[in-house]
């Protein structure tokens, strides 16, 4: 039986700062982190880029091993979690090794959702989740010619563009009307779309997928207004979920993401959990949500790290604020906080369609709930703040509507502590 003090499951963002956090306030205690990649920890955002050649697998290593030899962290690749015994507090691995720890953080991301379409299962396709999947639509693209991607959210569209880069014909299939709905409203959605349009990529909004068939080294998809396409590569990208099988016969509670509290404590006794596979506190409201963007789960992996080391500077999570700087075809799309008003929130939304530029601003009693950008100057993290504090901008409002970034800074330069 191996045994550990703190034992991490998951070498993204969320583990990676929950390790680091660890070390800092305990430097003594074994950490045992288990990662299912066989690759060095990554970090999922640069995939795409592997994807175009534009960068190489090998010098996007978050942390060398070096890292883990000289912080004392006994790091377990190619690697994952199969079921965990609450009562011996122990865990079981696929490998079959069994370790015994003292308390347990789960932070073993999501996986991609395969959607259901007939005849997908029998066809070959991609995902792009992990470095693997990158290197080997990397190798794929470099001999195709026509490629399909099932999904415009962020991993469809940049999967989408970086393919187009390395020279590929591409095509967009997505149910919704508009290109990345979690993010955009249709307003800045479309100028979005523009750009990819302009760029030679074929955008099919407001269309299903009824059949996949293999058709040569490629296949065909069939839509439901009975067009079909023929493509060498097919990309899937409809969103991701949690991967919770090895939660079976644990009293830990799950609902679209493992439960925990402001504390990242799941229900279960010496069991957290962070990142991608959390269901944790809105700071919009009293529902617990997913989140699944990387300040988040940086946030959450610190937090749950300074809880299981009783470190008396912990600030219990204040809740989610989504947060997304997205860069296309040269262009640039932020968006933070909320995206789509309410009856209960003040909007004010400037647009230039010929120039591609778009600012909405959300307030609600003169502070900022949510801004969202194309081609303006604007730095994320500093409306992230000004949100997050719920900095009255009511002296300073009108300035603030009219050059957000300038007001932005200088508003965080004199309160940032």
């Amino acid at each position: 039986m191996n045994t550990t003090h703190y034992l991490v499951a998951g070498a993204s963002h969320a583990g990676l700062e929950a390790v680091h956090r660890i070390r800092l306030v305990d430097g003594t205690s074994p950490i045992t982190l288990v990662t299912r990649d066989a690759h060095a920890p990554y970090s999922p955002t640069i995939l795409p880029y592997v994807v175009s050649g534009q960068s190489a697998p090998e010098r996007v290593v978050l942390r060398p091993a070096d890292y883990f030899l000289q912080h004392n962290i006994t790091l377990i690749s190619d690697n994952e979690l199969v079921s965990i015994d609450e009562t011996g507090k122990q865990v079981t691995l696929k490998s079959g090794d069994r370790w015994q720890y003292a308390k347990l953080l789960l932070a073993t991301g999501a996986d991609p959702i395969i959607p259901p379409i007939p005849g997908l299962s029998e066809t070959p396709f991609h995902v792009l989740r992990t470095m693997q999947h990158a290197i080997d639509l990397r190798d794929h693209a470099g001999k195709a010619k026509r490629a399909v991607v099932l999904g415009a959210g962020l991993i469809g569209m940049h999967g989408a563009e970086n393919l187009r880069h390395a020279g590929l014909d591409v095509t967009i299939v997505e149910m919704c009307d508009q290109v990345l709905p979690g993010y955009f409203d249709a307003r800045a959605a479309a100028l979005i779309e523009h750009a990819f349009n302009a760029n030679g990529i074929r955008m099919l909004m407001g269309s299903r997928v009824v059949r996949v068939e293999p058709l040569g080294d490629g296949c065909r998809i069939t839509l439901e207004n009975g067009d079909s396409l023929e493509a060498d590569l097919l990309l899937v990208a409809t969103g991701v979920k949690p991967q919770l099988d090895y939660l079976k016969g644990t009293s830990v509670q799950v609902d679209q993401g493992i439960l925990v509290d402001r504390r990242m404590r799941t229900d279960a006794p010496h069991i957290w959990a962070a990142g991608d596979v959390a269901q944790a506190a809105d700071f919009y409201g009293e529902e617990k949500v997913m989140m699944g963007i990387l300040p988040d789960a940086v946030t959450q992996g610190a937090v749950a790290a300074m809880d299981m080391t009783e470190d008396h500077a912990l600030k219990p999570y204040i809740g989610g604020v989504p947060i997304n700087t997205y860069t296309f075809f040269g262009q640039q799309a932020i968006s933070v906080g909320q995206s789509l008003a309410d009856a209960s929130l003040e909007e004010l939304t400037r647009v230039d369609e010929e120039n591609g530029r778009y600012l909405k601003i959300l307030l609600r009693e003169n502070r900022l709930q949510g801004i969202s950008s194309i081609n303006q100057e604007m730095d994320a993290g500093i409306m992230w703040q000004l949100i997050l504090r719920k900095v009255d901008l009511t002296p300073v409002k009108d300035a603030f509507i009219a050059r957000p970034l300038e007001t932005g800074r200088a508003l965080m330069s004199s309160t940032w502590r």
